[in-house]
């Protein structure tokens, strides 16, 4: 290629972020379409044309094509001239400083996060390659927790697409999912239909005034959707009021964090929250035996999942210091109705 069509075919600020970003880890269509964040007819048509030009390569692994910055590159070699790569280097180092550059990382961490997650990998001490090992899946093994759980009424606030509401169908025996915006509740009720889940009922509503009766689930679940909330003190005292005394809110989210980006692109209205913040929201909301801790943290990820949890007290009940009631069941008597098999469980009534 010559000089000029070199640097036309660099001079595309989308080019240029693709090649900082396979530069720093080999990535699928489908990764670099979630970190980039543009559609992913653009990403190909953008790899196509690097690779064309010599400046990534292809390969192939596990049934998908993965990507990575060309050797010849840094080498020089293929008709590379040896300056071109200490230019590439400098650009690359100054949109590590920019906003922007800091939300690919940051998208990069998590992309490597659900790698780690979805795909636990193991490597011997004589030996680099990595090995997928069969069988092992967070996924799975949040299901199987869901086995001990017996039939709730459970409500997820702030649902979004629904991919956390689908999941508590297979234990709750009834989900109510809430959002504000009524495209997203329609692919989520798009998504359930194909999965043939009936025991959801949608709801439009905002998180400040929830559109349910008081003390009418057995838990509540916001995951992610508290940074969105206008006013977060708000939203947990309108999650305490829809449960039923003995149940319990239960939330995940960001801790404080400097990534103010957040803002512009994903529309976060807070960047995180501290511990003592989530301690003091949920007993401000007159929840007790308040528990925080970390959920998910991974080393030079910004991100940082807190799981929070509070217990509403129920008249006339103390509580132990593990949050079960003296003088009834740790759960609720409106799941225990439904029990089989023994105090506590009971059988989920979605396969």
């Amino acid at each position: 290629m010559s000089g000029p069509a070199l640097f036309r075919l660099l001079g595309d600020d989308a080019r240029l972020r693709v090649l900082r970003l396979l530069h720093a880890e080999r990535l699928n269509v489908s990764e670099l379409t979630q970190i980039l964040g543009i559609a992913q007819s653009g990403v190909s048509r953008h790899l196509g044309l690097l690779k064309d030009a010599g400046l990534v390569v292809e390969e192939r692994d596990g049934g998908f094509s993965y990507y990575r910055i060309a050797p010849a590159i840094r080498e020089g070699l293929n008709g590379f001239s040896g300056s071109l790569w200490p230019l590439l280097e400098s650009q690359f180092e100054s949109a590590a400083a920019t906003p922007a550059g800091r939300a690919d990382e940051a998208r990069l961490a998590e992309v490597r996060r659900v790698r780690q997650e979805n795909f636990d990998t193991h490597a011997g001490p004589d030996t680099n390659e990595r090995q997928l090992v069969p069988g092992r899946s967070w996924a799975a093994w949040a299901r199987a927790l869901g086995h001990l759980l017996p039939p709730m009424r459970v409500a997820d606030l702030g649902c979004g697409e629904g991919y956390l509401t689908i999941e508590a169908s297979r234990w709750a025996s009834r989900v109510i999912a809430v959002d504000r915006s009524t495209t997203v509740l329609k692919r989520a009720q798009d998504l359930a239909a194909r999965r043939r889940v009936s025991n959801v009922t949608w709801k439009r509503g905002e998180l400040e005034k929830l559109p349910l009766k008081d003390a009418s689930v057995d838990l509540a679940l916001l995951s992610q959707a508290l940074h969105h909330a206008q006013d977060p003190a708000a939203a947990i005292r309108e999650a305490a009021r829809i449960v039923t005394p003995g149940g319990r809110v239960l939330l995940l989210d960001l801790r404080e964090h400097q990534e103010t980006w957040v803002r512009e692109r994903l529309g976060d209205r807070w960047t995180g929250f501290s511990e003592e913040t989530l301690r003091k929201l949920l007993r401000d909301a007159g929840l007790d035996h308040i528990k925080v801790t970390v959920g998910a943290r991974r080393a030079g990820d910004p991100f940082t999942v807190l799981i929070a949890s509070g217990l509403k007290p129920t008249p006339g009940f103390t509580t132990t210091a593990g949050g079960a009631e003296r003088g009834r069941p740790a759960f609720h008597p409106s799941a225990q109705k439904a029990r089989a098999g023994g105090p506590g469980f009971a059988p989920s009534p979605h396969p």
